[in-house]
Order: structure tokens, then C-alpha cells, then sequence
């Protein structure tokens, strides 16, 4: 790791490899850099006061569970979501490493938690036999299922939690405890990495839950997950299944998304967007390694093309008719940043987490051109270059006399992550609060839900970049990854079990059959539709437990609304739908006259557990819906 204790030393240590430490052009200490180093304390104190059972904001939250945000309301942000939270996790993982021992009994009690959620059955599916519930991206704070209708299942949240507990089990094992990462952590990290070789090839929605297909940002991350999970169960000596997928992922991460300018966030899909979305620059943040070269198959921060995406996702917010508050910004300069240019969802806000992210992103690339001791710019990545730096031109430099335009380029870079930085610096209350968005039109004040936690983990994150502090390398010498010849839609049958040693309950299958509820039926915009019956699977005609159908598949010539089910074999059920209305009206059943019923085949333990045994084809029998107008 790149550990240095103070910001000053950190500070001359970049300006060293850039040839620029003399007495003469050592910067001073300014207001960004008070601003960062108060607001990172101020951040990492807020993680914790978001996470249970002790967090000052988070009442009822079990232990280990990292709270998106205490808003209950407006939005309702008062759940654990697998994604943030293992994103979370790892900063303070990254933060334990550093120093702060303090922090250690945090991650105890979050394997803990992740162990037990792993097995809890969810609208995604079950833990076994499939492992398909792991794919869930939420869960109440209590750590039971979350029964709302949702953008599932989530693909990319197994990866980042084993990225998480991957580079915990590492620090455990350099310091003489290999015997713990082996028995307690490494099998909720094997469930994970099974997840992620089955179903790697299989659409999910992004991580702004709304897009169904597959996600850059999750292609890397399970890319990561499955490289690092090979080295990790080399040095237990155990299996890693799935982990024979990470060739097959780096060659649908380079050859799917790129389209000659930049990468698309996400394919596969049926939304109509330019493609151009912070999705794209979240991901080589989060697999980051100072060490790796820039072409390597994980796309580094550094990485010619990454670098190109990298403007043209924030030149799409350079238009002061869309961004009022980026306004004037020069073209060398930071500005706010949105998740995507034709984003709605609260008018479409700068966030913080994501203006925060710029700066990491380019602290990241600096910090690898100097540990490899140079910089190439190429066609690809010239106009990013010359966007900073106009006398840039495509050619290597290096920090000698023959590249004297190295640290100046490099200084340059500096200015201009320090300028996000800046950004959020403006934006940010004088309490250090930070909220999910601040507003793109004046007063522009904070927006959305409260004390986000995903915003303050990444602005630790930056803060650690920023001060020259890097997570350990995970990319081995060699590269991630060779490319096979040709790209194959392949996977890894997965294999999972109860993380007991952990304090997973050691649940068992029991056989079980998949039916497809599909039925017809027209809603408005904010009604949900859900499946209930007279077993325990389906929630015992309690609306509370019924099972949610998703609207993917909705049209105006068919609306569709579907889920499949893995059911009890041999069991006969008696069904119906519900609609649930927006504005916290009572939901509204079928008609009594439905009388919906279904055998459930027997079981057949030799069948693929993915298999659908029966598809309902069903219509709505009863009275429609109405809108509140809340």
C-alpha cells in the first residue's frame, strides 16, 4: 500500500516523481486542502453513525448493517443495499489498513451480518440451491426481505462484497491469521464468486437501479472480483469456483461496450440514452490499482479509452442549459456532476458522490503515470490531454530532460482534479452534511435524501487518493488477464453453502420447482402489481409478505407483469393478484371468481434448478386502479 501519515509528505512525494520538489514551486497549504482533511473525519464519523447497532442515526439497524441514509421519507433511503454498503465496507477496510484500528470491530460485525443475509430468501430467489437470491440488492435494516416491488436482480453487488472481504482476508493472512480468512470469511466470499461465475453473462439492472441489461460498472467489478478471488483461494489453498470465468468477462468488458468514443454504461438494453453516465468512471475507481499498467484488461483510470469516456461524460454536463449551475466553468475546469444527462429522477441533480469521483478518477491516473515513470497520450486520449494541457501531443513522456513537459502535464492534471474537489468543497454545508444531490439551478442547496452514506464513503476514498494513500495492488505482474481468442457466453454452474462459521444459520434445500407468474394487467405509472397465496412461498394471503412482480417486459401492446418463483414440488397452491396502489391507498385484490390454482410438479432431483416447470399466462379479474396524485 501506499500509506503516507501526513497530506505535507504525501504532497512532496508526488511533486518528487514529477521533478518538481524545490523550494521554489512547493505548493502552500490552501482552503482545499483544510476542506478535505476536516471533511474526511467528518465523513468517516457519519459512515459510522449510519451504521448499526450503535449508529446514532440508525435506530433498529442490526449489527454490521451499513444504512443507505436515515431519510425514511421523500425518499425512503432507510434500507441496506448490498451494493453501497460492500462499497462502503471496503473504504473502511481501506481505512482500518491505514491506521485506524478503531475501525476493526466494524468489519467483525458487517461479516457477520453479510454471512446471515446471504441465506435470508428474497424476491430474487433463494440462497439454495441456485445461489440466486444473492443477486437481491436490498434488505430491511433488520436484515429480513424487502417485499417491494424493484429493479432486481442487481448483479453487481456479490462482486464488490467479495472485493471487500478479499482485501480484509489478505491483511489477515500477512498478519499470521490465515486460519480465520480460510474458515470464517472465505466461504460468504466463495458463495459470492460462485454467483458471479454463473451468472455473470445474465442481464441485471445498473447501479441506479433502473436500467435492465448489463452494466460497464458491473463487468468490471465482477471482472475484479473473480481475478482477485483466484489469487485469494491460491494462498488458502482452496477452490474458487466461478473464478475460471474471469478471461470470458475481460473480453465482454473490451470488446461490448467501447463504441470508438467512449463506453456505453450500459448494452443490452431497451433505454434510449446516449450511454454517456458516471457508471463508467465509478468502475475504474473502484478497481483501481496503482500499480497495474494502464492497459491492462480491467481498465485503469489511466487507460487511454477510460480517459476519453472520462470527458465525454462530463462535457455532457457543460451545457449551462441543462447544468445552470456549471455555467461559465471554463473547459480546464471541474464542474457538478449528474449520474447521466437525461436523468429526471428529483429534476436530475449534480451529486456529490459522483463530483467527488471525478477528482478520485484523476488522482488515480496521476498516481499511476508517475509509479510507471511516464505518460503516453495517443489519439485516443489526446483531446482529453489537450482539454488540460493545449501544447499536449501524442508521444510519451517521461521525467527526464527529454520530457520536460512531464511534470507540467502532470501539474496540470493536479489543478484539474483538485478543481472537482473544489466543486464539491462550494456545494458542501458548513455541518460537513452530505446529502445524495444539490440542486443544478440556485440556491443550489442539498437535495434528496440526508447524510448519504455512499456520499461520505467517497469522499474518504478521494481524501485517500488525494493525500497519496492507496489500497493494496490486486492486479498480478503479469496483467488480470490474458484475452481468449474469442469472446463466449460461458459460465460456471455455481456451488454454495451456509457461511456458518461466520454465523450464517445453516439452512438447507429443500426441492423446488419454478413457475412463471405472468399475467396481463394495465397500470398507471407508481401502481405495482404482487402475487399472494396459501403457502408460506407466497406469503400466506398476507399482502405484507406477497411476492412483487416486475414490469420489464410491460408494453403498450402487452402488459406484462412477471416473477419467476421457485415453489415447493408436489405442493398444490391457490393464488391471486394484488395491485398496489401509490399514495399509501389499500391494495386492491382479484375477484373472488379467480379461484386461481396450481400443481406444483413433483420433485425431480436431477432436473436443472433453473428450469421454469410452468408459465401461468394469466389476465387481472377485478377492478382497476387509481391514482392518489401524490
Amino acid at each position: 500500500m501506499g500509506i503516507l501519515s501526513t497530506k505535507s509528505i504525501a504532497r512532496l512525494s508526488v511533486l518528487a516523481a514529477c521533478g518538481l520538489a524545490n523550494a521554489s514551486s512547493l505548493p502552500q497549504a490552501n482552503s482545499l486542502d483544510a476542506f478535505v482533511e476536516k471533511e474526511r473525519a467528518i465523513s468517516l464519523q457519519n459512515v459510522l453513525k449510519n451504521t448499526g447497532p450503535n449508529g446514532s442515526r440508525v435506530p433498529g439497524a442490526g449489527a454490521g448493517v451499513i444504512v443507505a441514509s436515515p431519510s425514511t421519507v421523500n425518499p425512503n433511503y432507510f434500507y441496506t443495499w448490498s451494493r453501497d454498503a460492500a462499497l462502503t465496507m471496503k473504504m473502511i477496510v481501506d481505512e482500518f489498513m491505514l491506521g485506524n484500528k478503531q475501525l476493526e470491530p466494524y468489519i467483525e460485525q458487517y461479516i457477520h451480518s453479510q454471512a446471515v443475509l446471504q441465506t435470508v430468501t428474497n424476491p430474487s430467489g433463494t440462497f439454495l440451491p441456485n445461489g440466486m437470491g444473492l443477486g437481491e440488492p436490498k434488505y430491511n435494516v433488520d436484515l429480513t426481505r424487502f417485499n417491494g416491488a424493484w429493479g432486481r436482480p442487481q448483479r453487481d453487488g456479490p462482486a464488490l462484497r467479495a472485493i471487500a472481504l478479499i482485501t480484509y482476508s489478505n491483511w489477515l493472512i500477512s498478519h499470521g491469521q490465515k486460519q480465520k480468512a480460510q474458515t470464517v470469511i472465505w466461504p460468504i466470499i466463495s458463495n459470492d464468486l460462485s454467483y458471479v461465475g454463473q451468472y455473470w453473462n445474465s442481464t441485471g439492472f445498473d447501479l441506479w437501479e433502473e436500467v435492465l441489461g448489463s452494466s460497464f460498472f458491473t463487468t468490471q467489478n465482477q471482472f475484479r472480483a473473480l481475478v482477485e478471488g483466484n489469487s485469494l483461494a491460491k494462498t488458502l489453498g482452496v477452490k474458487c469456483t466461478g473464478c475460471d470465468q474471469a478471461p470470458q468477462v475481460a473480453c465482454f468488458l473490451q470488446e461490448s461496450y467501447w463504441n470508438g468514443e467512449y463506453f456505453i454504461a450500459n448494452i443490452n438494453s431497451q433505454e434510449n440514452r446516449t450511454g454517456k453516465d458516471a457508471n463508467t468512471m465509478l468502475g475504474s475507481i473502484a478497481i483501481f490499482d496503482v500499480n497495474a499498467k494502464c492497459n491492462d484488461a480491467s481498465i485503469q483510470p489511466c487507460n487511454s479509452r477510460a480517459l476519453s469516456s472520462f470527458k465525454a461524460f462530463v462535457d455532457a454536463f457543460r451545457d449551462p442549459a441543462l447544468y445552470p449551475i456549471n455555467k461559465g466553468v471554463p473547459q480546464s475546469k471541474g464542474i457538478a456532476l449528474g449520474r447521466y444527462t437525461e436523468d429526471v429522477y428529483f429534476t436530475g441533480n449534480p451529486w456529490y458522490l459522483i463530483t467527488a469521483g471525478a477528482a478520485e478518477f484523476l488522482y488515480d491516473a496521476i498516481a499511476q503515470w508517475i509509479r510507471q515513470g511516464s505518460l503516453t497520450i495517443d489519439k485516443t486520449s489526446l483531446s482529453f490531454f489537450q482539454d488540460i494541457y493545449p501544447a499536449a501531443q501524442a508521444k510519451t513522456y517521461t521525467p527526464n530532460g527529454r520530457s520536460p513537459e512531464f511534470p507540467l502535464i502532470l501539474k496540470a492534471l493536479k489543478d484539474y482534479a483538485d478543481s472537482f474537489a473544489a466543486v464539491v468543497e462550494k456545494y458542501t454545508p458548513a455541518d460537513g452534511s452530505l446529502a445524495e444531490q444539490f440542486n443544478k439551478t440556485s440556491p443550489f442547496t442539498p437535495v434528496s435524501a440526508v447524510h448519504l452514506t455512499w456520499s461520505y464513503a467517497a469522499f474518504v476514498s478521494m481524501a485517500e487518493r488525494r493525500s497519496a494513500q492507496y489500497p493494496p495492488s490486486w492486479v498480478p505482474a503479469q496483467g488480470s488477464a490474458a484475452l481468449p481468442k474469442q469472446c463466449a457466453s460461458s459460465s460456471t454452474k455455481g456451488v454454495y453453502a451456509p457461511a456458518t462459521a461466520a454465523g450464517a444459520p445453516n439452512v438447507t434445500a429443500t426441492c423446488t420447482s419454478n413457475v412463471r407468474f405472468e399475467v396481463n394487467a394495465t397500470t398507471y405509472f407508481g401502481e405495482n402489481l404482487l402475487v399472494a397465496g396459501n403457502t408460506t412461498d407466497l406469503g400466506s394471503w398476507s399482502v405484507g409478505n406477497a411476492w412483487p412482480l416486475d414490469a420489464s417486459g410491460y408494453t403498450s401492446q402487452r402488459p406484462l407483469w412477471a416473477a419467476t418463483i421457485a415453489l415447493t414440488a408436489g405442493e398444490t397452491i391457490n393464488y391471486a393478484y394484488v395491485r398496489q396502489e401509490d399514495c399509501d391507498q389499500k391494495p386492491i385484490w382479484e375477484s373472488a371468481t379467480a379461484n386461481r390454482t396450481l400443481v406444483i410438479p413433483p420433485c425431480d432431483p436431477n432436473a436443472d434448478p433453473n428450469t421454469v416447470v410452468i408459465v401461468t399466462n394469466d389476465a387481472w379479474q377485478g377492478p382497476t386502479g387509481k391514482s392518489g396524485g401524490c
